[in-house]
C-alpha cells in the first residue's frame, strides 16, 4: 500500500478515535438522546409595549424606602446609553454587582378599580422548547407587580395560551381561584399564584418564578404524557403586567386607595426562561438553521433561527418526522426504553411504487400498516416529480 494511502488512513482512524461520542447511539445501537439544559433567553430579542425615555426624558422614581430622596430617582433618556433602559437588558448577562435593567416608562397613578396597564414583554425563543421555569428578576427597591399573566406561542405568536397568573385578588382581576388543584382532567390548564408569595425581597429585588410542571399529576410521567409534552412547549413568552402592588398595602382596598404619585413604571432586571431545545428525542443539540434544510422556517423579529441535528433516520425542524423513505415503522417520540429510530422501507414495499405497479393496484392484498407507508412514499415522489415538472 502506498505510503501516502497509509498515512491518510491513520489520521483517518485517529480522528475518529478522538470524537466525542455520539449521545444518541450506544455500541452503535440507537438511544435517546436530548440537548443541553439551557436558558433560552440569554441574548434573546424582547419586544417591550413600554420602555422609559423613548419620548424623552423623563424621570422615574422608586417607592418611598430607606434610601435618600435624592437617590430614589433617576432620568431615563433613550437617547444617552448612560441612561437609557431598553429591553436589551432583560436577556443580557445577570451580573448581581452590575445590575442592568429595563423599565418601563411612567404610569400615571394608579387606584384598585383603575383599568390594567397591560405593559407587555415578548420573548422570541427563535425556536421549539420544552420549557422547565419562567422567571422574572425586579430591579432592586423598584415597586413589584401585583397583578401579571404569563402567556406562551407554540406557532411563533400567531396564538397564545395562557400559562400563569399571579394577582393578590386572582377571582376579581382574571377571573380565576386562587391556587386551583390540578387534576388529570386539566393539566393544560393555567393557574393563578398570590403575588405576595414573590421570593428574594430584599437589596437583590423581588423574583417571580414559575415552574411549567409543578403540582401537574402527570409530571412524573413526562416521558409517555403528550398532554404534558404539548404544556411545555413554546416558541415564544409574553409575560403582561397589568398592576403595580400599590405602596399603601395592608389597607382594604376601597377603590379610592392610590399609590404614591410618582412611583408608577415596572422594572426588572432579569427575564429568564429554562428548558431544552425540543428534539423529542432524535438529537443532542440545535444548531443554527439553513433555508436549504427545508424545515419551514419562522420566527420572533430577531431571533436566531435554530434547527435539531436530527438522528435516529429523523427530520424536521424538531426532528418530529422520518426522513424520506424510512417509513417501515410509524415515526415516534424517543423515550428511554425505545429510541424509536425509522426504519428504511422494506424492498418489497418499494416495489409498489412506479408505473409497473401503482400502489392502489399493489396494495389491495396489504396489510393497512403497508398501505400508509405507501401512500407516505407516493406523496413524496408526487412532490419531487411536481418540483421537476415546474423547474423545467
Amino acid at each position: 500500500m502506498p505510503v501516502r494511502a497509509v498515512a491518510l488512513l491513520a489520521a483517518a482512524a485517529l480522528a475518529l478515535a478522538g470524537a466525542p461520542p455520539d449521545p444518541c447511539y450506544e455500541d452503535e445501537r440507537p438511544r435517546r438522546c436530548i440537548p443541553d439544559f439551557v436558558n433560552a433567553a440569554f441574548g434573546a430579542p424582547v419586544a417591550a409595549s413600554s420602555t422609559c425615555g423613548r419620548r424623552g426624558p423623563e424621570s422615574l422614581c422608586d417607592p418611598p424606602g430607606d434610601q435618600p430622596p435624592d437617590s430614589a430617582c433617576r432620568v431615563c433618556d433613550a437617547a444617552r446609553s448612560d441612561r437609557r433602559h431598553p429591553p436589551a437588558h432583560l436577556t443580557d448577562l445577570n451580573n448581581p454587582h452590575d445590575v442592568t435593567c429595563w423599565r418601563s416608562a411612567a404610569l400615571p397613578p394608579a387606584a384598585y378599580d383603575s383599568p390594567p396597564d397591560n405593559v407587555s414583554l415578548t420573548l422570541s425563543l427563535g425556536k421549539k422548547y420544552e420549557l422547565t421555569y419562567v422567571s422574572l428578576q425586579f430591579c432592586p427597591r423598584a415597586a413589584r407587580p401585583d397583578s401579571v399573566a404569563i402567556y406562551k406561542s407554540a406557532d411563533y405568536g400567531v396564538t397564545w395560551q395562557p400559562f400563569q397568573f399571579y394577582s393578590s385578588q386572582c377571582r376579581r382581576v382574571y377571573g380565576r381561584p386562587n391556587k386551583a388543584t390540578v387534576t388529570a382532567a386539566n393539566e393544560q390548564e393555567a393557574r393563578c399564584s398570590d403575588s405576595h408569595r414573590l421570593t428574594g425581597e430584599g437589596s437583590g429585588g423581588a423574583r417571580l418564578a414559575f415552574s411549567t410542571l409543578e403540582g401537574r399529576p402527570s409530571a412524573a410521567n413526562f416521558d409517555i404524557s403528550p398532554v404534558l409534552q404539548d404544556w411545555v412547549t413554546a416558541t415564544d413568552v409574553r409575560v403582561v403586567f397589568n398592576r403595580l402592588h400599590m405602596v399603601s398595602e395592608g389597607e382594604e382596598p376601597d377603590g379610592k386607595r392610590q399609590a404614591a404619585p410618582g412611583t408608577q413604571h415596572y422594572a426588572v432586571s432579569d427575564f429568564a426562561v429554562g428548558g431544552r431545545c425540543k428534539c423529542n428525542g432524535h438529537a443532542s443539540r440545535c444548531v443554527p438553521a439553513r433555508a436549504e434544510d427545508g424545515t419551514g422556517l419562522s420566527a420572533g423579529a430577531g431571533a436566531q433561527q435554530l434547527a435539531c441535528d436530527c438522528k435516529h433516520n429523523t427530520a424536521g425542524r424538531d426532528c418530529e418526522r422520518c426522513k424520506p423513505f424510512h417509513f417501515d415503522r410509524p415515526w415516534g417520540r424517543a423515550t428511554a426504553r425505545d429510541a424509536n429510530e425509522c426504519k428504511a422501507a422494506t424492498n418489497r414495499l418499494l416495489r409498489c411504487v412506479g408505473v409497473p405497479c401503482p400502489c392502489p393496484r399493489a396494495l389491495r392484498l396489504a396489510t393497512p400498516r403497508e398501505e400508509n407507508v405507501c401512500s407516505e412514499i407516493l406523496k413524496l415522489l408526487q412532490i419531487k416529480q411536481l418540483k421537476i415538472y415546474n423547474a423545467l
